[in-house]
């Protein structure tokens, strides 16, 4: 009987029902380059799954021969017949699209007259980050006209001190230096008289490699003065989505908007439009004098329900629209974990969809939240795109911050569309890259994409920096000479005339040690981000270099910068437990 069993189990394990065959490939464009998150549904038992990382999948079939059909968002569907036997290579083509429907990626930098160029993407877990492209150095001869889209945008500093107090890993592409060192306002100098721009320059040793230098380039915009702040039509737009039911998501923004209120004018007026299940408006316009009722209104948000961002971004800028104030500061105030479910979801749509409110004169703020399903790519794109700025609150500190101390930085533009444009002098510079900056892969790849400038909140400084190679040649009696030229593009609020500031650098090279105290920070910021992006640039640093220039270099009065020390030490602890192999590193 036994015996009858077994050949009976054994028949049934060898028949063709009980079968498994593993079905293994990879999927990529036409330019070779892999597509991750691609659709791949088995047409026979309706199964889906997705491509991974490097665009390669895994599937177990239960016959050998079976039909799949690839899919995924601008490019054409591919029903394929696959053979488990077989490595299966599939090419996906882009779709045609016609010039008036070709969607424009935004740029942050570009050298002009340069190739495009492309890289892989990173994921972490459910948080979804925009994959960049670290700049590399370009020959100042042939290129050397270089441009920054400007903008005042930090959000990046505090999720990295989320990650790094969590004793987590920071995924690389959250890592955008040019928002990290927008996070300290170094070095601000008032700008005189009329000026709307102040900009100083400075030539200094690269602590991080002997053959190279560091170019600084500090635009400080001039204060606003708060007795004669325009009047403020603000829109709150707030995800009490499901996915918001967490100390550190609703209640925290709760907590923040209180703030905000408590500053607010009774010429100033507020809507409140929320999304969670579906959109609506919690508050119509109400001057800021009715405190009461606002807050009343703030505290009686609860989470529940999917997150319908779309129709809530088209209402809540249709109640901007209509109260909008001439010459006044409309703004909508968007505040999410980012996480669209409904509607417009990817960021190619989301991107379209606040492209086409961007011209309105009403400028749009995001506030990120929350973690584990953090959408930074979706919230980044909204920012860029909407005319406007990108904060992350990570704690109620970070909420007083962002929108207490920094209200006008945060919530008053004092120029709009904001380029400065770089042309370098090639007889002095061999070579230069922008350090931050840094590009989607997508926008590089994109040769219909541009660049447009930021905008840009009163009473900042931000500093951006160039790695520059000289020509060896350059010798002291060089000094003097004129190194570079500067050139602000920019438009007043309200205002379509194009402007432009300009600025003549002169060749004037300093040590490092003598560099101004806000500068070698900035080096320290520098070093301490391109070490978390595991840059191709700082195989030369190390965690205790990184730890011993920001410990000499900041500012005893600042409570920032002394917490940014802290925080390099607790990265230097956490990232030491990575071992090495020889000229590579593992990523955690």
């Amino acid at each position: 009987m036994k015996n009858a069993c077994r050949i009976l189990l054994f028949l049934l394990i060898s028949s063709p029902v009980f079968s498994q065959y593993y079905l293994r490939g990879e999927v990529k464009d036409e330019s070779g380059n892999t597509l991750q998150n691609v659709t791949i549904r088995n047409i026979r038992t309706g199964y889906v799954y997705k491509s991974g990382t490097e665009g390669s999948f895994g599937i177990v079939i239960d016959q050998q021969v079976d039909t799949f059909n690839f899919s995924m968002d601008g490019y054409r569907p591919e029903r394929i017949i696959a053979n488990a036997d077989k490595y299966l290579n599939v090419k996906m083509k882009l779709l045609p699209m016609s010039l008036s429907d070709v969607r424009r990626y935004k740029l942050s930098s570009l050298v002009k007259n340069m190739q495009r160029d492309e890289q892989r993407t990173w994921l972490s877990g459910d948080e979804t980050y925009a994959s960049i492209v670290e700049n590399r150095f370009v020959n100042a001869r042939r290129f050397p006209n270089a441009g920054i889209s400007l903008n005042v945008d930090r959000a990046s500093y505090s999720n990295i001190r989320r990650f790094i107090n969590l004793n987590s890993y920071v995924p690389p592409d959250a890592v955008r230096i040019e928002e990290m060192l927008n996070y300290f306002n170094l070095g601000y100098d008032e700008p005189s008289g009329k000026d709307i721009f102040k900009v100083k320059t400075t030539l200094t040793n690269c602590p991080w490699n002997p053959e190279t230098q560091l170019y600084y380039i500090q635009m400080s915009s001039k204060k606003l003065n708060l007795d004669k702040l325009p009047p403020s039509n603000l829109v709150f737009l707030i995800d009490v989505s499901g996915s918001m039911d967490m100390t550190n998501r609703l209640p925290l923004l709760k907590s923040a908007f209180r703030l905000l209120v408590n500053n607010l004018r009774a010429k100033d007026s507020v809507a409140i439009v929320v999304y969670g299940g579906s959109a609506g408006v919690m508050l119509n316009t109400t001057s800021g004098a009715e405190k009461d009722s606002i807050i009343k209104t703030i505290d009686g948000l609860e989470a529940g329900g999917n997150t319908p961002g779309e129709s809530a971004i088209k209402l809540a800028y249709n109640v901007a629209r209509s109260h909008f104030i001439p010459n006044g500061n409309n703004r909508v105030i968007l505040a999410t974990d980012g996480d669209f479910n409904v509607g417009l979801k990817s960021e190619s749509e989301l991107d379209e969809l606040i492209s086409q409110q961007r011209e309105s004169g009403i400028y749009l703020t995001c506030l990120g939240v929350g973690m584990g399903n953090y959408k930074d790519s979706k919230i980044q794109t909204l920012a860029k795109k909407g005319n406007g700025n990108f904060a992350y609150l990570d704690s109620f500190r970070e909420a007083e911050k962002v929108l207490l101390k920094e209200f006008t930085q945060t919530l008053y533009s004092i120029a709009d569309d904001v380029y400065m444009d770089v042309q370098f002098n090639p007889e002095y510079v061999k070579e230069y890259r922008l350090i931050g900056y840094d590009n989607k892969s997508g926008a590089l790849t994109d040769s219909s994409s541009i660049i447009e400038g930021g905008e840009i909140g009163s009473g900042q400084s931000l500093i951006s920096i160039f790695e520059i190679t000289l020509n060896k040649e350059i010798t002291d009696v060089a000094s003097g000479n004129e190194f570079a030229d500067v050139r602000l593009q920019y438009k007043l609020p309200n205002d379509s005339t194009n402007r432009q500031f300009r600025y003549s650098s002169k060749m004037d090279l300093v040590s490092f040690d003598k560099a101004e105290k806000c500068y070698r920070f900035s080096a320290a910021v520098v070093m301490f981000g391109s070490m978390l992006r595991y840059s191709a640039f700082a195989k030369n640093m190390t965690w205790n270099d990184v730890v011993a220039r920001a410990s000499s270099s900041i500012d005893q009065q600042d409570l920032l910068q002394k917490e940014f020390v802290g925080i390099v030490q607790q990265a230097k602890t956490l990232y030491s437990k990575i071992k090495k192999k020889k000229g590579t590193t593992n990523y955690p």
